[in-house]
């Protein structure tokens, strides 16, 4: 075998084992995770969520600029060393304390904002995880870098484990809103502590304004972009929040968490795989747009039916797991289904651009989806909180053609290429769909209907896969192959 096959053999071994590990990180953390989720709201009340949602969105715009964008120009950077590595660091801890302090005296302002005072409390203490987070953010760059995605698989599974079975312990106690702060808290500190003994970096008493500003050229363009896609995502949470009770909130909030959940743990698997290979790449445009192409077929073939299938089972699946009490957010999850049914497409596009070097064109990008997406919002709140989650939806199928236009330029992907592209899965995702929804009218217990639903739907999609033909299917069970394949040889 001659150097330049060899090369790209060893690539593609790098790639599988790193899509292995980060698939078993997230499938395992997601079933942890779905677990917990479905105890606490057992356990705590929808208030509770609903005011432990307002601190949260608080403590991801400070990590916003905790992180600076930092960690993904140092995946992108091709030459970053010990140097640019040592500088991000010092620098984020160093910010996290700014805004850590900023945000432990403004902590009554916002309380008094949305008029609990109890809030305060919560955002002096959650607002720690700050620290972790700016040393996590570094690990995970640097393992991103490196393709370690095992060791991310260790830290997720052993903090979900430990956070979780703490937060189930406080709010059997009947700690309230004080159980889901201690399983933020531990689950932040875990990550940070394990991956400190498992990953060999550690850093040096280096720092480079030099370093810093060359990354910050590319990075702040990324942390503004970032800034506004939290705000935005948000700004619902905030509202609402605002105009109607933690309660409500809560409803909402428990709506978007299960797709957005199963959507961030599958699709954001591939994509973490996705960045540091696309940059490694970025010369090669077709190379890029070949690796762009099989994300978002893939990612659309495995996402679409699950978020089909979640739309349809959604009343029987609360019922049964979360118990009438939460029946509220069934609408919610309906239409968020919708919503991340399309992340694959975001992702994919939005990566090829960050992986090309071009955070100017992403930035732009923000602003325009930010600017239509506000506008949606503004008309949607004389209607309801309905209509402001359908308006959600809306902005994300506009979103969807931004994020994909630049390509056409930079790929030669366009739009409706990727569309016709990912239009088998739609289509039999959604016959499957349809049969089971017919499942609901059955005069038989709900758990069995549940049952069913998921068991025949499961059968359907597969099997109008093999007859159509469908080429992510095959790729899947091939690369599936591959990865077993992979694993052995490691294992001998």
């Amino acid at each position: 075998m001659n150097k330049s096959n060899n090369h790209i053999l060893i690539s593609k071994r790098e790639v599988l084992s790193a899509l292995f590990w980060k698939l078993m990180e997230r499938s395992a953390t997601l079933g942890i995770q779905f677990i917990v989720q479905i105890v606490l709201a057992r356990l705590l009340l929808p208030k509770d969520y609903g005011s432990i949602a307002l601190v949260t969105i608080f403590i991801l715009l400070a990590n916003v600029f905790v992180q600076s964008g930092f960690n993904t120009a140092l995946i992108q950077k091709k030459d970053a060393d010990e140097a640019d590595f040592s500088s991000v660091f010092f620098l984020s801890l160093f910010v996290a304390g700014i805004i850590y302090i900023i945000l432990f005296f403004t902590a009554p302002l916002i309380a008094n904002f949305y008029r609990n005072s109890q809030l305060i409390l919560v955002i002096r203490v959650l607002s720690i995880t700050l620290f972790s987070g700016a040393i996590n953010s570094i690990q995970n760059a640097y393992v991103s870098k490196n393709m370690m995605f095992k060791k991310l698989f260790f830290s997720s599974l052993g903090s979900i484990l430990v956070s979780g079975t703490l937060g189930v312990i406080f709010a059997y106690a009947g700690y309230g809103i004080w159980a889901l702060v201690i399983q933020q808290l531990t689950n932040q500190f875990m990550i940070t502590i394990i991956l400190w003994f498992t990953v060999k970096w550690r850093p040096q008493l280096l720092f480079s304004f030099k370093r810093v500003k060359v990354l910050f050229s590319y990075g702040s363009r990324l942390l503004a972009s970032a800034l506004l896609d939290t705000l935005y995502i948000n700004i619902r949470t905030l509202i609402i929040g605002r105009i109607y009770s933690p309660e409500v909130l809560g409803f909402y909030n428990r709506g978007q968490q299960f797709p957005q959940l199963i959507v961030s743990n599958i699709d954001g698997s591939i994509q973490s795989v996705m960045l540091p290979t696309l940059s490694v790449h970025q010369d090669d445009k077709i190379k890029v747009k070949d690796m762009v192409r099989r994300s978002i077929i893939t990612s659309s073939f495995i996402m679409l039916p699950m978020m089909v299938g979640l739309a349809v089972v959604a009343e029987p699946l609360v019922r049964i797991l979360l118990t009438d009490k939460w029946l509220p957010s069934v609408p919610f999850l309906q239409i968020f289904c919708a919503s991340y049914a399309l992340m694959p497409i975001h992702t994919a596009n939005l990566l090829a651009i960050n992986a090309l070097g071009r955070s100017d064109i992403f930035f732009k990008l923000e602003i325009i989806k930010k600017t239509i997406g506000i506008m949606i919002l503004v008309v949607s709140i004389p209607f309801g909180i309905y209509a402001m989650a359908w308006g959600a939806l809306l902005g994300d199928l506009i979103a969807t053609f931004i994020n994909a236009y630049p390509n056409l330029r930079l790929l030669k992907y366009s739009y409706i290429e990727q569309l016709k592209d990912i239009l088998p899965s739609i289509l039999i995702a959604l016959i499957m769909g349809a049969v089971i929804y017919s499942f609901n009218y059955l005069n038989i217990p709900m758990g069995l209907i549940l049952t069913f639903q998921v068991t025949v739907g499961a059968f359907i999609y597969i099997s109008l896969a093999k007859i159509f033909r469908i080429e992510s299917f095959d790729y899947l069970i091939f690369t599936l192959k591959d990865i077993l394949k992979i694993r052995g040889e490691v294992k001998k």
